[in-house]
């Protein structure tokens, strides 16, 4: 380290969290809270790193009149106040302290729990009234009933912990663990229909994107079992409000218990405002003593790490390459991660096993990032946590998914020069998809090792199929008929008549309905559309 480096603290953060930094040589630790926008702007030139909490807004002015700024720490999980892109784009490097709060977050969902089926609230409300009426707080034991957990992640593992030792049965679903994983912690894993129609109380432990968004509606709610009670501390938005609103009012849920809202705060008009059955907290998920003190010690030992040159252990934006590797490896990381999401959107359900493999100039490297994009590609979207260059491989060990990396030469390849390969197992069978960059532009080359080349973007629709006359023309009468309009098309044979496949670029998405027909069609082995 070279003195001396200045750190901002613009939140509130806890004293004892932040005692790595004040004993640490060479740092100077200034402690400026309630700053308004235009005096963090005026201030931050001065500074190497920024911790904040959730009040700062990190914007793209502040990052850009940041200079010297090489970091800004959140303690605590979310980054939306930060401007991520702004960040990667000004060579400053994000933190943030993940699992700090995990075991506060399962702790109030436990609690969150036992309130609701036993009516704690409402009962203590009634109390304070000076009233006695034992007979309206007939509770229910979780002794011998099933929990249902939406997400097996960190947060979720913590809570079954607890449920198990309540006497609770827990169900999970999550297709991105194996049957084995979740089992080596007491838990059976199954679908989605099926933990809604077997599970007592179902609990919420997913991150809200366009898949979470609004995955528990009128639907699924007819779907559960009568007198079932929900419960969310995951984030707002996973639960369709109005739909549970209606849900306990016609008798069919019990009751809920609710951490998080679509909207924070929630609006005084809020119909869950009104519900009895409703245990409502303020998203205290993290709101502990020792949560607050543990994500400000993540986040101190993260800016130390990075002001001595060492990669922070949660960093959220992608870190820099060495220089030497940058201008070869780049476009090879990007298209890691396309086919990383290729293959998820192929078959993502419990991988076991991701085998990567560089093949020429490309196996001369290291291939932490290479390997680290792929996982990023099959884990976005669809784990709690923030996957990055970091923290990528990590999270797929903790899913049970084994990583394998290969190198091959060029004198033992020879149809590509360089190329990539990925290679998934899911539950016993395999997925293949090999890439190269082809006039400068990442473009794959093969799936299941029939060889067929198309770009690496944009909305894409795969057939396997035995080589008949007449297929081609049949899907783009079908896709015709549904006004989606073909781009480009390719296709590869391994023998005239025999296994071929079908690679069609479109300029919309593939409506359900049309795939279904296709799948449908005769000689068609399978058939996927995919987006990149």
């Amino acid at each position: 380290m070279t003195p001396p480096y200045r750190v901002l603290v613009s939140d509130q953060l806890s004293d004892s969290g932040l005692a790595p930094l004040h004993g640490a040589e060479g740092i100077e630790v200034v402690i400026k809270t309630d700053l308004t926008p235009q005096q963090l702007i005026a201030e931050i030139p001065n500074y190497h790193a920024l911790l904040v909490r959730s009040s700062t807004q990190v914007t793209a002015e502040v990052l850009k009149a940041g200079r010297q700024l090489q970091v800004v720490a959140r303690a605590g999980v979310g980054v939306d106040n930060i401007d991520l892109e702004a960040a990667t784009q000004a060579g400053v490097i994000v933190v943030n302290a993940p699992t700090g709060n995990v075991v506060a977050a399962a702790e109030h969902t436990i609690a969150m729990l036992m309130a609701m089926a036993r009516n704690i609230p409402q009962a203590d409300h009634h109390v304070r009234q000076g009233e006695w009426k034992r007979n309206r707080f007939m509770g229910v034991e979780v002794r011998d009933k099933i929990l249902g957990t939406v997400g097996l992640g960190r947060v979720a593992q913590e809570v079954v912990e607890r449920a198990k030792g309540l006497g609770m049965r827990v169900f999970a679903s999550d297709p991105y663990v194996t049957a084995e994983y979740a089992a080596h912690r007491g838990v059976t894993l199954t679908d989605f229909e099926s933990l809604l129609a077997q599970s007592d109380f179902i609990t919420f432990h997913v991150p809200l994107n366009e898949a979470t968004r609004h995955m528990i509606g009128a639907e699924q709610f007819r779907k559960m079992k009568q007198g079932v009670r929900i419960l969310n501390v995951a984030r707002g938005g996973v639960i369709d409000e109005d739909a549970l609103v209606e849900a306990i009012e016609n008798g069919h849920v019990a009751g809920a218990a609710l951490d998080v809202f679509e909207e924070e705060p929630l609006g005084r008009e809020s119909p869950l405002r009104k519900l009895s059955q409703v245990v409502l907290t303020p998203h205290l998920g993290g709101s502990t003593v020792e949560a607050q003190e543990k994500v400000a010690v993540d986040v101190a030992v993260q800016v130390l790490d990075i002001l001595e040159g060492r990669p922070a252990r949660y960093a959220v934006n992608a870190p820099i390459l060495p220089p030497r590797a940058l201008d070869f490896l780049i476009p090879y990381i990007a298209m890691a991660e396309q086919m990383g999401r290729f293959l998820r959107q192929m078959d993502g359900q419990g991988i076991d096993r991701l085998e990567v493999t560089a093949h020429g100039s490309l196996a001369e490297y290291n291939l932490d990032y290479i390997v680290a994009a792929g996982v990023k590609g099959i884990l976005s979207n669809v784990v709690e946590d923030r996957v990055n260059m970091v923290n990528a491989r990590l999270l797929a060990e903790r899913r049970g998914m084994e990583i394998m990396e290969r190198k091959i030469h060029h004198d033992q390849y020879e149809r590509y020069e360089d190329m990539l390969t990925l290679r998934i197992t899911s539950k016993g069978q395999q997925r293949t998809v090999r890439g190269a960059m082809l006039y400068g532009a990442p473009t794959l080359v093969a799936i299941d090792d029939l060889w067929v080349e198309f770009p690496a973007e944009g909305h894409l629709l795969l057939t396997s199929h035995r080589d008949r006359p007449g297929i081609i023309g049949r899907v783009g009468t079908l896709l015709g008929q549904a006004d989606v309009n073909i781009s480009f098309m390719h296709v590869g044979r391994r023998t005239p008549r025999g296994e071929a496949i079908m690679v069609l670029g479109t300029d919309e998405a593939i409506p359900a309905a049309i795939e279904h027909e296709l799948a449908t069609m005769d000689d068609v082995r399978w058939i996927k559309a995919v987006h990149l």
